[in-house]
C-alpha cells in the first residue's frame, strides 16, 4: 500500500514535469517573437514627454492623433478620420472608438482634450499653441474640436508628433518636467512601454492586452542604446541587435560596406528630406550683411565636404535650402565652390586685409574671428567650415559645447556661426519648406528664429492659412526664392538617408517622417519564411 502511494506520487511528479516542459516549451516559442533595435539615440530619462528621444519611441506606445503613411499623405491614427472647416480655422478629431490604454481604460476625448492643453502650458516647443489655440472642446462621444484664432492650414501634420498622454494617470504629476517612470508606462498603442531601463541601456515594449486592432505577429519589442555608433555597428554585424535605428538619419557611412558584407541586410538609399546647414546669426554683424553671407557662400569647398564628411552619399545643394526631395521644390541656383569669386567680394564690400595678418577686418577696423557653435556630432563640419573661411580670410574659434548650452547660446544669439542640421520632421511642420527654423516667431529647441523680415513673414502666413492649392504651390515657390536671394542659411549637403533591413523579416514599412520606427511596421513585420 506504502509503494503504490510511493509509485502514484513518482508518476504525478513526472506528469508535473511534463507540463511543466510543455509551459516552459510553449514560453520559450512565446518568447522567440522579440524584434531587437540597436539605436543611438539615447535616453536620459524615462519622461515620455520632456526627453529628447524617448518621445520618438513612445510614438509606438502613446501614438498621435495622425501619422505620416508610406506615400507622405498625413492619415489619421488614434483619431479615425478628421475634417476642418472651409477656412481651417476649426479642426475636429473623431477618435477610433476601439482604443483602451493598457491598463484596460477606454480611450476618450478627454485624454486629448487634456494633451493638448498639457503640452501648450508645459512644452517650449509646443509653446506657440497658447497664443494660437483658441478653444478646444468635446463633440458627442468621440470627437475633439480644435478651434484656432486665424487659419491653419497643416495642423494635421503637426498634431502627428503630439503623443497622447492618459489624463486619469498624467494630471495627477505635480511636476511633469521632472517625472520619471522606468516601470510600466500606460500606452493605448499596440505595445506599451514594460519597462525603461537606462542602466542596462534597453527600453521593453510589450503588447497591450488591450489592443483591439490588427494583431500584431511580434510580442515583444526591445530598444538597446548605444552610445557609440561602431559599437552598435559591430553588435548589429554580429546578429546581437536585429536592425537600426536613428531618428531621421542614415546608417553611418563608413561602415555600410562592412554590414553589407554580411549578407544579412538588404539597404535602401533615399535623399533625405532634412540637411546639413551652417546657420548665421543675422542679429550680428557682419553675418546680417548679405555681400558678407554671399561671399562665405562661394568660400565652402561643397564637393570636398561631400566627400570628405558624407563618403559621397550626399549632393550639393541649392541656394533655396529646400531638397528637391520635398514636395513642391523649385529649383534655385545650384551653390558653387570659387576662392577667388569670395576674396573678391569680400573686398568689396570693405572686408580687407589692411595689415597683412591674414585676417580681413570688419566693420569696426578689428580681425574678423567669428565663434561658430556646435554639438560634438558636428566637430568634423565645424572644422572644414574653419578651414573653407579661412583660406578667405575670416578667423574661426570653434566653441563646441553640450546640446543643452547649444540651445540656450542659440536662443540668446550668443554665437556667430553654427553647424547644424534639420529633420525631415521640422522640414514639414509650421509652415512647411524649413520655414519653421528661421521664422522668429516660432519657438523650439532646434530653430534659429532668425528672420523677422515682413515679407518672409507674410509668404509664411500665407502657406499656413491657405486653402487653395496653387496659392500653396505659388507661396511654397516663393519661400524658395527668398532663401536663394538672401542666405539667411546656407546648406552644406543634401544627404542620403541609407537604410539596412535585416532579411530575417518582412513587412518594413518606412515612411518619410520617421522610418522604419512606425506602428505599421510593427503591426505588419513577420519573421521571414525559409
Amino acid at each position: 500500500m506504502k509503494r503504490g502511494k510511493r509509485g502514484s506520487f513518482v508518476i504525478l511528479l513526472i506528469f508535473a514535469g511534463m507540463v511543466g516542459m510543455v509551459f516552459l516549451n510553449f514560453s520559450v516559442q512565446a518568447a522567440e517573437n522579440i524584434l531587437k533595435i540597436g539605436t543611438p539615440n539615447l535616453v536620459s530619462s524615462a519622461n515620455l514627454v520632456f526627453d529628447d528621444n524617448l518621445p520618438v519611441f513612445a510614438h509606438l506606445s502613446n501614438p498621435p492623433l495622425t501619422r505620416m503613411n508610406t506615400e507622405g499623405e498625413i492619415v489619421g491614427q488614434t483619431a479615425s478620420s478628421f475634417a476642418a472647416s472651409p477656412d481651417n480655422t476649426i479642426w475636429t478629431f473623431y477618435l477610433d472608438d476601439n482604443l483602451y490604454w493598457s491598463d484596460g481604460t477606454k480611450v476618450t476625448p478627454e485624454d486629448v482634450k487634456f494633451t493638448i492643453q498639457f503640452m501648450a502650458q508645459n512644452v517650449p516647443w509646443a509653446g506657440w499653441l497658447k497664443s494660437e489655440l483658441k478653444d478646444v472642446s468635446i463633440s458627442g462621444t468621440n470627437a475633439v474640436v480644435l478651434t484656432f484664432n486665424k487659419p491653419f492650414t497643416r495642423i494635421d501634420r503637426d498634431l502627428a508628433s503630439y503623443n497622447i498622454l492618459p489624463k486619469h494617470l498624467w494630471e495627477k504629476i505635480g511636476k511633469p518636467q521632472d517625472y520619471t517612470n522606468t516601470g510600466e508606462n500606460v500606452g493605448c498603442g499596440p505595445f506599451y512601454i514594460q519597462k525603461v531601463d537606462l542602466d542596462a541601456g534597453v527600453i521593453v515594449f510589450n503588447r497591450n492586452p488591450f489592443w483591439k486592432g490588427k494583431a500584431p505577429w511580434l510580442d515583444r519589442i526591445e530598444l538597446h542604446l548605444y552610445n557609440n555608433s561602431d559599437v552598435l555597428s559591430l553588435a548589429l554585424e554580429k546578429g546581437e541587435v536585429d536592425t537600426y535605428y536613428k531618428y531621421a538619419s542614415s546608417y553611418p557611412y563608413p561602415n555600410i560596406e562592412r554590414l553589407k558584407q554580411t549578407g544579412r541586410f538588404d539597404f535602401v538609399e533615399k535623399l533625405n528630406v532634412g540637411l546639413y546647414f551652417l546657420g548665421l546669426n543675422l542679429q550680428r554683424a557682419p553675418l546680417s550683411d548679405l555681400h558678407f553671407r554671399n561671399a562665405i557662400a562661394y568660400a565652402i569647398n561643397y564637393e570636398e565636404l561631400i566627400k570628405l564628411d558624407a563618403l559621397g552619399y550626399a549632393r550639393v545643394p541649392n541656394r533655396g535650402f529646400v531638397p528637391e526631395s520635398m514636395e513642391n521644390f523649385k529649383e534655385t541656383e545650384k551653390l558653387s565652390y570659387n576662392v577667388d569669386k569670395a576674396k573678391k567680394m569680400l573686398d568689396e564690400a570693405g572686408y580687407q586685409d589692411s595689415t597683412g595678418n591674414g585676417l580681413r577686418e570688419g566693420g569696426d577696423g578689428k580681425d574678423l574671428q567669428l565663434m561658430l557653435l556646435a554639438e560634438p556630432d558636428y566637430a568634423r563640419r565645424a572644422e572644414l567650415v574653419k578651414e573653407y573661411l579661412g583660406a578667405v580670410g575670416i578667423g574661426v574659434d570653434i566653441k563646441t559645447v553640450d546640446e543643452s548650452t547649444w540651445i540656450a547660446l542659440k536662443d540668446n544669439y550668443d554665437y556667430d556661426l553654427t553647424v547644424t542640421r534639420t529633420s525631415p520632421w521640422g522640414m514639414m511642420v509650421y509652415a512647411s519648406w524649413g520655414t519653421a527654423y528661421f521664422d522668429f516667431r516660432r519657438t523650439g529647441e532646434g530653430v534659429l528664429h532668425i528672420v523677422d523680415d515682413p515679407p518672409f513673414l507674410a509668404m509664411v502666413d500665407g502657406l499656413l492659412s491657405t486653402t487653395d492649392k496653387d496659392a500653396l504651390k505659388k507661396l511654397a515657390y516663393a519661400v524658395q526664392d527668398y532663401l536663394a536671394l538672401n542666405l539667411p542659411v546656407i546648406p552644406l549637403y543634401w544627404n542620403v538617408i541609407v537604410t539596412p533591413f535585416s532579411k530575417e523579416f518582412t513587412g518594413w514599412k518606412p515612411d518619410p517622417l520617421f522610418g522604419i520606427y512606425n506602428i505599421e511596421t510593427f503591426l505588419n513585420l513577420q519573421k521571414t519564411s525559409r
